[in-house]
Formats: structure tokens, sequence, C-alpha cells
């Protein structure tokens, strides 16, 4: 089960997704940590001035709504707990916005609800939003959105919802910020012999056994909740850290490859995943024709789909379906998600951007099929 410890998965990783969880950030109810906060913030900084890309993914509303509220117990009813969300939002938005401005960094709040990354086009929309935030050089801080989801569309835990996050973002890494130094081998409070897990192969089975409990009663997840949320991540491409939130200097040491925490490692090449996700596990929704100026860019590689390299549309298909992209004698020559659907993709075959507004009514994406979102086919 054991592997060697790779200090370069961290120490190269671009693009990171931070996760915090309810206990650390309310301090275990008492109140929003102001200084761990402050903590994170300062790091994130740091690593955003290094060249990186960081995304914080923070519980604690619910936490921080039922401090505000005067409740000392967490309700079980959802209307109860989207009320709390609604209130404790407010004092964790301004938070961050506070710690991070005093950082030299500007902050957005994003919330999600898991229908928006089943929704093809949602998921579009989303993924678009952060990458431009990312590129303005804005941390965004994202927590899913208790205030209007029900049991049928609730991530259930944030760990859930940093692992997506990374999915979403195609993100090097994943780094679990907990109370807890990381994974052992058992319980340590009850187990003596239990050994502590620095390195391991995200989704291997064995971990989940080893990770078996509940979490802390402000929060939802437990270690369980962190080892299925590597597994997940790893799906991408995205290795995983479980770490102590309150180690000094966590997220900067880790950055320069020092092991802290339980390191999970993905098992699949980042661009790998990508392609064997998108070639194989997505139903095609229609397809475009393209001249052979465009054939011939797409196989040289690195190269976005433009509309006006488009001859002809098949099919009916919505922003975010995967369609096939084809020569002109019907041979597919790639795959990918449509930033438009197949009613305007018509509008603009053979089209530059430039006309792009004229004809929709809007200005959106230049490509109808970006390069991070298009896979050649075997």
């Amino acid at each position: 089960m054991l592997k060697e410890f790779d200090a370069s998965i961290l120490r190269d990783a671009r693009r990171v997704v931070v996760k915090v969880g309810s206990s650390l950030v309310t301090n275990e109810g008492r109140g929003l940590d102001e200084t761990a906060i402050g903590e994170w913030c300062r790091q994130m900084s740091v690593l955003v001035q290094e060249g990186r890309e960081v995304i914080m993914v923070s519980s604690g509303a619910i936490a921080e709504g039922m401090k505000r509220l005067g409740w000392s117990t967490r309700p079980s009813q959802i209307h109860q707990l989207q009320a709390a969300a609604a209130v404790g939002q407010m004092g964790l938005a301004q938070m961050y916005e506070t710690k991070l401005r005093e950082n030299g960094l500007g902050s957005a709040q994003v919330l999600l609800t898991h229908a928006d990354l089943a929704d093809r086009e949602r998921y579009l929309n989303a993924r678009s939003t952060l990458l431009t935030l990312l590129k303005l050089g804005v941390l965004p801080v994202i927590n899913e959105n208790d205030t209007v989801v029900n049991d049928e569309i609730k991530f259930g835990d944030n760990d859930t919802l940093g692992a997506l996050v990374a999915n979403l973002v195609e993100a090097d890494a994943l780094v679990i910020l907990t109370d807890q130094q990381g994974l052992y081998t058992a319980d340590p409070r009850k187990d003596q012999s239990a050994q502590f897990v620095e390195v391991a192969q995200a989704g291997d089975p064995q971990l989940e056994a080893m990770a078996g409990g509940a979490g802390s009663s402000l929060g939802r997840g437990g270690m369980i909740t962190k080892i299925l949320a590597a597994r997940r991540a790893a799906g991408s491409g995205a290795s995983t850290v479980i770490a102590w939130g309150r180690e000094p200097d966590a997220l900067l040491r880790l950055s320069r490859g020092e092991s802290i925490g339980t390191l999970l490692i993905a098992p699949t090449h980042k661009q790998k995943a990508r392609k064997q996700w998108m070639v194989d596990h997505l139903q095609l929704r229609g397809s475009v024709t393209v001249d052979a100026g465009a054939v011939q860019k797409l196989r040289d590689g690195g190269s976005s789909l433009l509309p006006i390299g488009m001859t002809a549309v098949e099919g009916d298909f919505s922003r975010g379906d995967v369609i096939a992209i084809r020569a002109n004698d019907g041979h597919e020559i790639a795959r990918g998600l449509a930033n438009y659907a197949s009613a305007e993709a018509r509008l603009l075959c053979r089209k530059p951007s430039g006309a792009f507004e004229k004809l929709l009514g809007y200005a959106a994406e230049p490509e109808m099929v970006h390069r991070d979102n298009l896979v050649l086919s075997r």
C-alpha cells in the first residue's frame, strides 16, 4: 500500500485547492478564528506571489451562524441549517475579505451546489468564472450554498466539495487542513499500536477501512470523507494532502516539498486522467465539421477550436455537452465540451470572434471548444 514520499508533487503544483473544516475555522464553535484565518490567508498570499494559483474551500458558515444565533448544538432540520448558513455566511465572507486584503489579495465569494457541477452548462460557467478570477489575481473563497440546498443536492461535506472543485479547475493538488495530524492505520485514541500513514496511493481500498468514524459535532465529515475526497480528486490527476491546520506555515512548507501530514498520491497523471474522462465517460450529443486548416491546427496540438474553422453543425446540443469534431470526410479527429449550443454554433460557422456579439446579442468565449476541454481522438 505505502509508496515513497515524492517531494516534487507539491513543490511543483501550480494550481492548488485548499480546504479547511468548520472546527478549525470557528475554533471548535467558539466563533470565527481570526488568527487562524489570518495565518492561512498570509500563507496563500505568499503562494500567489510565487506564481501559484490558489482556491480556498472553507467550511464554517453554519457553525458561525449557530454561534450568532445562540445555538449550542447543530440542528437537524434543513430549514434551520439553511437559516444558520445565511446568518453565518456574512461573517465568513467578511473575515476572508479582510484578511486577504491585509495580505494584498483580492477575494471573491463563490457559493456552489451539487447541481451546479452536475449540469454541464453550469459546470462550464463555474469553471470559466473561477479560471477568470485566478487570471485576475483574485483568490476565490468557495463554500457550499447551504442557504438553498436540500437533501437531494447537498454535497454532504466540504471535503467532497473540495475534491469537486479540484476536478473542476484541474488542480494539481488538494490540501485538506483538518484538526488531525493525518491518517493513522487505526484510531490512535483507542489503539496504541496505530501507525501514522505518511504516504499512500489515493483510492487504495485499505485506506477506507483505516478511516472509519464520524467527524466533529460541528461538521458532517470525518477522516473517511477525506479519504473519499482524495479518491475523487485523483480521478482528475490531483494528489491530496491531509494535514493539521494549525501546523506552523503548513501550506508554505508543503509547497517546498516538506513531508507534513498524509500524502495520497493520484495514480494517474493529470492530463492522462482528463483525456480518459473525456474519451470514455461522456456521451456525445452532436458534432461540428471543420475545414482542413482547423484539422491541421488541432492535430498539431495546443490549439482551441474556433468557429471560423467550422463548416457545419450536426445534432441538438447545449453549452457544456460533449461533441465530436469531424473532418470533411466524417472522420472524428477530436471531441470536447461545447462553449455554445447547437443553434448558436450554426450562426457562428465561418465567423470571426469579433462578430459574435452582433450575431448572438452578447459576447462570450472566442472558442467553440477550448483546448483545455478538448482531446484528440485515438
